[in-house]
């Protein structure tokens, strides 16, 4: 049957692949951080207070307070290309379209501020793909991460007539390709340090520990991470001392233990000059990694007594992080591409 003269265009039927990772403010100001931290703070995944209650506190107190402290962190940590995190994704993108070749669409997103998931949703089906994996990049499962790029998607998906075939990637916290890659790239950034460390700290963003017991395996996801590297290392590093925290705290509640901060002064107070610390919840680095680990981490560590102290690349774009999203993101379009 021939297609009517006035039929709109149809683009080929495509596979589509979209990261996604957490998001980033559109600039290193105070009104653009405010505008990012309304959204990231009113996602009941983040922040499970009743909504009327915690209106209230955010825009009455938080809103008006914490912003151009944020702002100030982001402009010490922010690229002429841009926010870290949205230049590295940005570029994960492009290595893993490179690795994939012409039969895949891959194109990225934020959780919160701009791409936008729904955005990027719409264009890439404008551009054929009728079929499309939606790839968190959490190696762990948190509700507030990877539960909540799930519900963005639905939200995005709800507003199209025609959707595409979903798939989502997997937490991949104990994968072996995800642990080699780790391994390979600590490896190699310890021995390039200009000391050797008595202590390599993993540390894993936090979450409040109500989440742990209301079931959430993130933290039990991070621990087995940190066992498997830990384990992974031993062989090249036998006198390496492991030790695991949980960074990033906010509000009154109690978080998870040990906290980052707190652990590094333990460790130079207990005569550990030497320390490495390394990200591994975190795909790319962003403010939580360059500013918070790098700058303010280094002052603790110093103030509490501390000499040499190192903040390792996540594994970004590098070669053998890509090695290892390639294999993972293989795996799943399996049947599709």
């Amino acid at each position: 049957m021939m297609k009517p003269a006035d039929h709109p265009a149809v683009a080929a039927p495509k596979v589509g692949v979209m990261l996604v990772n957490l998001g980033t403010p559109d600039a290193p100001t105070p009104a653009a951080v405010r505008r990012y931290l309304a959204e990231f703070l009113m996602d009941r995944r983040v922040v499970e207070i009743p909504k009327p209650i915690w209106w209230l506190i955010l825009h009455g107190i938080i809103l008006r307070v914490r912003p151009k402290r944020s702002a100030h962190a982001y402009a010490q940590v922010w690229t002429p290309d841009g926010s870290p995190l949205a230049a590295i994704t940005k570029a994960q993108a492009k290595a893993l379209q490179a690795r994939l070749g012409e039969g895949v669409l891959v194109d990225w997103a934020m959780r919160y501020g701009n791409p936008s998931i729904p955005d990027v949703l719409a264009r890439m089906k404008a551009q054929g793909c009728e079929r499309i994996l939606v790839a968190p990049l959490y190696p762990q499962y948190c509700g507030a991460t990877t539960a909540s790029v799930i519900d963005r998607l639905g939200e995005g998906l709800a507003a199209m007539r025609w959707q595409p075939a979903i798939r989502t990637l997997p937490p991949y916290y104990d994968d072996a390709a995800h642990i080699e890659a780790l391994r390979v790239d600590v490896a190699r950034q310890l021995r390039a340090l200009a000391f050797v460390p008595q202590v390599l700290l993993l540390s894993f963003h936090g979450m409040p520990e109500r989440t742990l017991h209301l079931g959430d395996p993130y933290h039990c996801q991070c621990r087995k991470t940190a066992r498997l590297l830990g384990e992974a290392l031993a062989a090249e590093f036998p006198a390496l001392r492991v030790e695991t925290a949980f960074q990033s705290r906010f509000g009154r509640a109690k978080w998870l233990e040990p906290s980052t901060e707190a652990t590094l002064t333990k460790l130079a107070g207990e005569g550990a000059e030497r320390i490495a610390l390394a990200a591994p919840g975190f795909s790319a680095d962003c403010v939580e990694t360059l500013e918070e680990l790098a700058i303010r981490g280094r002052e603790v560590f110093e103030g509490a007594g501390g000499a040499d102290y190192a903040v390792l690349e996540c594994l970004n774009a590098g070669e053998d992080g890509m090695a290892m999203l390639e294999t993972l993101v293989r795996r799943e379009l399996s049947g599709w591409a």
